[in-house]
């Protein structure tokens, strides 16, 4: 099969689940958004009113981008009934198109509002050409391929199929079932995974339990006094005295739990066969999840079809690394999972950096910015340009209440706190450039204190995606990691520490900010100063730059 590159540019479809995250995602680089309101757009906690679609879809359009709707539940009778309302009220929003998985939903709008341009959902499971050409002759503009499909059988629907519109996940969570035809939730909490109210029941986290003749129930207490007196065996009906050992601990396992899908590290793949669309999921993340991970992608993409021979994934993966994440998994790309797409220790997002703040108002002379985490006397800024490429890093050692003008060394995140950071603060920007380069909406993120189990859980995730993206086997490495992790779940440690030094310390952390004043002005810094004063601020000293000036960092 011809694997050739094919013209046709692919668009960066990001998630919108507000609308102050359809702004963030358009404004980072999403090329389009998909939306909905809560009743009929498989997010029962989408925060979208029907004035703020209408917003949304007008503020894209004045950006020169795309809206699509959602109407992708599995309809039961009592829905019907709705969807009269549903087609006039999506013919005053006036979006790009409209998301369908029912076929009966989608003959009914097909017939009375056939005006619309119609998109086919992941929910449909398209796994092939065929049905790929079954949706195009029902009159379908786009269909999103199931995220079961590998990328062969993609190069080869878009090979046979090329006169109608390919969609395809490139990046967020992933469903342990079949392309969310999922019915654990509905049985463990009786909230319908179809119907768009999903409880995450694969998330879980589950654990072996005996019942006792007299009814009662107790913990299997599995520890090293009797792990080797009994094993567990399953046996299958077809495989009669085929025993497969079941291994589990006294911490329980999150047997059902995938990674995040990231196909970042073989996005060019996708470029090169013209894949129409690439969809990241995550109407329920952040703020901050939208505007990096659509940035990330921006670049991606954008450096991709600039000079395709020299592409490589990894500046992009370093900031989608910055996004609490599982893990990240290249899922089905290669065809069938195997064990590195599931995380059976641990369920929880994670990042060693996180969601510092947003600037919500650009000043005369300052930047007004709400606080989204905690701040604490010594925190490194960075400050993240819709813009440009160029980040800036401003470390701060106490915070104005831009309320009250207040001074302080700690801002407590969830507060509500907007503070008040002055241009002066910038002693190696030019401020016409920085006002221009961070308007409002602009995100900042900072370092996040990790415990030892975390940062054992990101060195194990690392190398896990490591393994699969090589298609090499390193069983040594990959039980040491994981020992690693599961030793330090034990411990149960609650300390925390950052990756870099804050404040106080007889050191510098390199980050060359805007003076770490409290040791910065001593002589035998003198040579760091003078080679920091002639860069940018927040470029870091390397460690062979600070052995050279002989700094104890």
């Amino acid at each position: 099969m011809s694997h050739e590159t094919n013209p046709r540019k692919s668009e960066l479809l990001m998630p919108a689940g507000n609308l102050r995250k359809l702004k963030l995602a358009i404004l980072y680089g999403a090329d389009a958004v998909y939306l909905g309101t809560p009743d009929m757009s498989l997010r029962t906690k989408s925060e979208f009113s029907l004035e703020e679609v209408i917003e949304g879809v007008n503020f894209c359009h004045d950006h020169g981008k795309r809206a699509y709707l959602t109407l992708n539940l599995f309809s039961h009778n009592k829905d019907i009934p709705k969807l009269d309302e549903y087609i006039d009220t999506v013919r005053r929003v006036k979006p790009d198109g409209l998301i369908i998985a029912d076929p009966g939903v989608f003959q009914y709008v097909r017939e009375r509002a056939p005006e619309l341009p119609l998109h086919i959902s992941t929910q449909a499971n398209i796994c092939s050409w065929l049905s790929v050409q079954f949706w195009e002759k029902q009159g379908a503009e786009l269909v999103v391929l199931a995220r079961e499909v590998s990328y062969p059988e993609l190069a080869e629907i878009r090979e046979k199929c090329p006169d109608i519109k390919l969609e395809a996940f490139v990046h967020g969570a992933m469903c342990m079932t079949y392309s969310g035809r999922c019915l654990l939730s509905n049985f463990m909490a009786e909230r319908g995974a179809n119907q768009g109210n999903c409880a995450n029941s694969c998330r879980w986290n589950y654990g072996v339990r005996m019942r006792l003749k007299d009814g009662t129930v107790q913990e299997l207490d599995i520890n090293d006094d009797n792990i080797d007196m009994f094993e567990f065996l399953l046996e299958e009906g077809c495989r009669p005295g085929e025993l497969m050992p079941i291994e589990e601990d006294g911490r329980g396992s999150y047997i059902l739990n995938s990674r995040d899908l990231c196909i970042m590290p073989k996005l060019d793949d996708y470029l090169k066969i013209g894949v129409d669309s690439l969809k990241v999921e995550g109407r329920g993340k952040s703020e901050y999840y939208c505007a990096v991970v659509a940035r990330a992608y921006r670049m991606a993409i954008d450096d991709y079809y600039a000079d395709p021979e020299n592409w490589d994934p990894k500046p992009y993966m370093r900031e989608l690394e910055s996004v609490g994440n599982r893990g990240y998994t290249l899922a089905f790309h290669n065809g069938r999972l195997n064990n590195l797409a599931h995380d059976y220790e641990h369920t929880a997002s994670l990042s060693q950096w996180e969601y510092a703040g947003v600037v919500s108002e650009v000043t005369e002379d300052a930047f007004l910015v709400e606080v989204k985490n905690r701040f604490a006397a010594g925190e490194v800024l960075e400050f993240i340009s819709p813009i440009s490429r160029e980040t800036v890093l401003l470390r701060m050692y106490d915070f104005e209440d831009a309320a009250t003008g207040t001074r302080k060394e700690i801002v407590q995140g969830g507060t509500k706190t907007t503070i008040r950071i002055p241009f002066t603060l910038f002693d190696h920007e030019d401020l016409d450039q920085l006002k221009a380069r961070f308007p409002q909406y602009s995100v900042l993120r900072k370092e996040k204190a990790l415990s030892d189990e975390q940062w054992n859980r990101i060195r194990f995730d690392k190398l896990t995606q490591g393994l699969e993206i090589s298609g090499k086997e390193n069983a040594k490495a990959y039980e040491r990691r994981r020992d690693a992790l599961a030793d330090s779940i034990a411990e149960d440690s609650n300390e925390k520490r950052f990756k870099t030094n804050r404040v106080g310390v007889d050191g510098c952390c390199g980050k060359g900010c805007n003076g770490c004043m409290i040791f910065w002005e001593d002589d035998k810094y003198a040579l760091a100063r003078k080679v920091l004063l002639k860069r940018k601020q927040g470029e870091q000293l390397t460690k062979a730059e600070a052995a050279e000036l002989k700094l104890d960092l």
